[in-house]
């Protein structure tokens, strides 16, 4: 007992209480991420968010390859478009986004011609522009980008992970 003649709490206690705040801000922080995401979700008639890519004096203007609703997964507008853009040895690739996709968590994935990747996320509101070697001496010639916007979703066993909901895709093209 302290000396108050109340008892101490035990080990137990404070880590059921620490377990509790963890708990607690992970559902702030989805809820956070949910709202963020709702704002990026277009209403009916609105255009969705484009993302550009430049190279060698060329740019291209990229349209979503999927995006679906932040709150519902399985509603996905599908166009299956992916944009081409000519690369070489000698110009790296300069990517945009805008603010639309740079305020919220998103993914850079970069796809290497012996079919590794890696992959960069980038926290909200930290990155609107990324430039893009496109060889890398450990893996080879960049083959394909692509943005993707971040949700995180909890799943069948209780995780917490990150899927996207709308992603970019862009074919590069060897010269």
């Amino acid at each position: 007992a302290g000396r108050t003649g109340k008892p101490l709490r035990g080990v137990g206690t404070v880590k059921r209480l620490a377990g509790w705040i963890v708990a607690a801000l992970v559902v702030l922080t989805s809820a956070g991420a949910g709202v963020g995401a709702l704002l990026l979700t277009p209403e009916m008639g609105t255009t969705l968010p484009q993302i550009s890519v430049y190279s060698r004096g060329e740019t291209v203007r990229v349209e979503p390859y999927l995006y679906c609703n932040v709150i519902d997964l399985n509603d996905c507008t599908k166009s299956n478009a992916q944009a081409q853009l000519s690369v070489s040895e000698r110009y790296p690739v300069q990517l945009s986004v805008p603010s639309e996709i740079g305020r919220a968590p998103w993914r850079l994935l970069r796809v290497y011609a012996d079919e590794g990747n890696t992959t960069t996320v980038f926290r909200p509101d930290s990155r609107l522009a990324v430039t893009i070697p496109t060889v890398d001496p450990q893996r080879g010639r960049v083959v394909g980008l692509a943005v993707q916007l971040l949700t995180l979703v909890q799943d069948e066993n209780g995780e917490l992970r990150d899927l996207p909901h709308a992603e970019w895709s862009v074919k590069l093209a060897w010269q």
